[in-house]
């Protein structure tokens, strides 16, 4: 308890605490204004409101007399990140970040100070997990249930270029996909990629590596049928992140569901190249997809511009493709043409939906 410490190491553990309650305080005020007035989510504004005012009840006069910002050797300290915020969703998740990391402090510090506090901190920070599961996985489920052109990247001398230009023609999914690379070269672009992908307002998924997709705070990842469960690769990424599966046959089909993918792959369709060795699906497991998949599916495995109507009359609405784009002379076109017949085929199933 802060009695037994020596004078001085109460004052610093003080200022310590103070300053992260107002941390805490602040970036819970910045998220509670957009659950009110943005979303006007009653029930997510007042978890907010309910949690400031607990914060409020430990902020003390006696931690805040110990507050010294004349001489704090902080205050002038800064980041270009901190400067700049590129879209609403980087706002919000940084300020939650904010509030995580304060209590974080504050449930330590407080050990040294009131354990009941401390203890009041670290639950504190499980409800700010939750907040941010709910603020953002309606988000990214409604991007997938809207999305039906999907890129899987492979290796490529101008990746950043390639997948831009994709992005400009309108595709909605970007997966890095990498297998061979060092893991220091495939951080970095998978960083890149990410940050391409949420300025663009696309969905940013990592092939097989959770690991790599939580430090680069991907949307999701994408499993193969020897990868992790669904349920552990949820686990680590955290509520509300996103889980595909690849799929090659009904049996494969119907395990992913149960397992709780959110989405799966379906094919390959025609022999690829991609997946040396496995026997083409065919359009007899699309049209089984068509029937007996209840979430969003992608057909995949050399589906190109010559072979797409093929695959959505087979009854594909959504298509994930590789070479077509990545060794496409021109990807932003061959995006657009992708698009465009996907949209057609959406309005179709809409105008059919309508009768």
């Amino acid at each position: 308890m802060a009695e037994y410490l020596p004078s001085p190491h109460n004052a610093a553990i003080y200022r310590i605490l103070d300053a992260n309650l107002d941390r805490a305080r602040e970036g819970l005020r910045i998220v509670e204004e957009w659950c009110r007035f943005g979303i006007e989510n009653v029930e997510l504004a007042a978890s907010c409101k309910n949690m400031r005012q607990t914060l409020a009840q430990w902020h003390s006069e006696q931690l805040r007399s110990a507050r010294d910002t004349p001489n704090d050797v902080g205050t002038d300290l800064s980041h270009p990140q901190e400067e700049n915020r590129t879209d609403l969703q980087h706002l919000l998740r940084a300020n939650l970040c904010r509030v995580e990391e304060a209590l974080r402090v504050l449930e330590e510090y407080s050990k040294l100070y009131k354990g009941e506090m401390a203890q009041a901190c670290k639950q504190m920070r499980y409800q700010v997990y939750t907040l941010e599961s709910q603020l953002f996985a309606p988000q990214l489920q409604q991007k997938l249930q809207q999305a039906y052109l999907y890129l899987v990247t492979s290796p490529h001398d101008n990746l950043f270029g390639v997948v831009e230009a994709a992005l400009q023609g309108g595709v909605h999914i970007v997966q890095y996909r990498d297998k061979d690379t060092n893991d220091d070269v495939r951080f970095t672009n998978a960083l890149e990629l990410k940050k391409m992908c949420d300025r663009y307002g696309a969905l940013f998924l990592v092939n097989d590596r959770v690991d790599i997709a939580v430090a680069v705070d991907a949307d999701g990842v994408h499993l193969g049928q020897t990868d992790l469960p669904v349920a552990t690769a949820r686990e680590i990424l955290g509520a509300g992140k996103i889980v595909g599966r690849s799929t090659t046959n009904p049996e494969e089909l119907d395990k992913a569901l149960k397992e709780g993918a959110d989405y799966v792959g379906v094919g390959p369709v025609y022999e690829t190249p991609t997946k040396p060795g496995k026997a083409a699906a065919g359009h007899a497991y699309v049209s089984y997809a068509r029937e007996y998949c209840p979430v969003p599916w992608f057909a995949i495995g050399s589906v190109n511009t010559d072979n797409i109507h093929e695959v959505l009359e087979a009854g594909a609405e959504r298509v994930a493709v590789v070479r077509s784009i990545m060794a496409s002379e021109q990807p932003t076109l061959t995006t657009q043409y992708f698009v465009a017949q996907l949209s057609r085929k959406q309005t179709l199933l809409r105008l059919e939906a309508g009768k």
